[in-house]
């Protein structure tokens, strides 16, 4: 067993969303088993102070791991487990399987992948427990929870995606969703967005999230529109949630495109009030550009594109579509069709938006990272420090326990975490301290591979998994987390 940790005078602030208070959280083995102040005049019964590692944390703030709640890290916890983009972070928990792609349950390693936001030749994992046990034996520096792609399921049982699922691939689809939720899943993602998902009605997710509901999972949906037909696809997902029973996750809200900037002033209003009927929550990542595959649709010659990956001309990554394109002499959209396949950043909101997004009560941080790409989004280093930096520090949109709160128990709660995501006496010992002062992001579009500054520590399971003043991973600790009742595969 780790030696006990008091993290001592520290700015305790619980997850919870309410006040902080100065004090001390001492860790034994994997769980918080006291917290107050001048603990080590008052220790449990049996420890002394000398069997114990003091940190002292003054002018910190010690907190509960954060919890990113839309990754696509379903294989780099695989093929990466020090995670050093996300555990640099105050990273402890990633939720996987978003936008309609998980690894699991889809066995096919000689195939062609759906999309490519997880990487080639890592569709292996036929079953869910196939992937809880991969991730077993991969040992990651956090923990994982995962979700069942809605697209993933439709190339498990159906041979074309060009249409709606028939009755026996639907039958088929939800067999698969029902082990997945028994083995663990945390509920189910769709990507409608993506040509391999448009086809299906809204009836089809429907009947599925109709699975999640019975396993007491969440429904996380990129919707269908994000530009012009943004309402329409909210009203979808909402009544598909609603029919079903299943909570709603709206993934990476935004309002996408110069004709859609200002219409979170329409969104967000019909957020609050579909939550009158309903169980839903957003999730938002703190920059103006999104990151995907390569799509000529998304290219309108007005907004920037700056390239991730392209694997017919990787020497162009990073560079402008606009500026390839008026070397090639050709369009920006004739050379989004020669770089393909690959992906780009698309600068396609307004920091407006995004203010209203992230300030909204129901909204949780996530990174939304692609971790595969060869010049990656920013994001996928930076994205929970930004959040301090930017929209507390700098632009005050919240508190900082509301900063906390959303990272951490607000999604612990609208993901059905289990003992994650505050602090409490008993619960798991996923914990960060870091320098409200000067946490920040360093991660940009030109250099992306940034280490963030102002993380002081972060323990995963009570291990201390990684030290600002060393920046690397320290240790592998991570775990397995399953939605039924708590249960977890522990990485031994």
């Amino acid at each position: 067993m780790n030696k006990p940790v008091l993290l001592e005078s520290g700015l305790v602030i619980d997850g919870s969303g309410g006040p902080s208070w100065p004090g001390d959280v001492l860790l034994s083995g994997d769980r918080i088993v006291a917290m107050g102040e001048g603990l080590r005049t008052r220790l449990p019964q049996g420890m002394t102070i000398e069997d114990i590692e003091v940190v002292d944390c003054r002018g910190k703030v010690i907190a509960p791991g954060f919890i990113d709640v839309h990754t696509h890290d379903d294989a780099i916890v695989l093929h990466g487990p020090e995670c050093l983009p996300k555990v640099s972070q105050g990273i402890t928990t990633v939720v996987t399987g978003n936008c309609g792609i998980s690894l699991a349950p889809y066995a096919v390693p000689q195939s062609k992948p759906p999309l490519t936001l997880l990487g080639a030749d890592s569709f292996r994992h036929a079953s869910m427990a196939s992937y809880r046990d991969a991730v077993t034996q991969a040992q990651p520096a956090l923990n994982v929870a995962a979700l069942v792609g809605h697209t993933t399921l439709r190339f498990a049982a159906m041979q074309s995606l060009d249409r709606p699922a028939n009755a026996d691939e639907a039958a088929h689809m939800a067999a698969l969703l029902d082990a997945s939720m028994a083995e663990g899943a945390h509920g189910m993602s769709s990507g409608l967005f993506y040509e391999e998902a448009f086809p299906a009605p809204a009836e089809e997710v429907t009947a599925l999230a109709r699975v999640v509901a019975r396993h007491g999972g969440v429904y996380a949906t990129h919707l269908r529109s994000e530009m012009a037909a943004i309402l329409e696809a909210m009203h979808e997902a909402g009544d598909t949630a609603f029919n079903a029973g299943v909570p709603l996750v709206i993934s990476h809200h935004k309002c996408a495109g110069p004709d859609n900037w200002d219409r979170t002033l329409e969104t967000l209003p019909l957020v609050d009030a579909l939550a009158r009927r309903q169980e839903i929550s957003m999730d938002v990542y703190p920059y103006v550009a999104g990151s995907t595959v390569l799509r000529e649709d998304l290219v309108d010659g007005v907004i920037d594109v700056m390239l991730t990956w392209s694997d017919p001309h990787p020497e162009v990554t990073g560079r402008m579509l606009s500026d390839i394109a008026a070397e090639w002499g050709v369009t920006q959209q004739e050379a989004c069709l020669r770089l393909k396949p690959g992906g780009a950043c698309y600068f396609q909101m307004k920091e407006e938006d995004v203010e209203r997004v992230i300030a909204h009560p129901r909204t949780m941080i996530g990174s939304d990272g692609l971790p595969h790409d060869r010049h990656p989004h920013p994001r996928l280093w930076g994205a929970f420090p930004r959040v301090f930096a930017r929209y507390w520090r700098e632009r005050r949109l919240f508190s900082l326990e509301q900063a906390v709160h959303k990272m951490t128990g607000l999604t612990a709660r609208n993901m059905r975490i289990a003992e994650r995501g505050l602090l409490r006496v008993g619960q798991m010992a996923d914990v960060v301290v870091f320098d409200p002062q000067t946490i920040r992001d360093t991660a940009t579009y030109d250099k992306p591979h940034g280490v963030s500054e102002g993380i002081t520590q972060v323990f995963v399971n009570g291990v201390c998994a990684y030290r600002g003043d060393e920046a690397r991973v320290l240790a592998r600790a991570g775990r397995m987390l399953t939605r039924a009742g708590g249960v977890e595969a522990a990485l031994r």
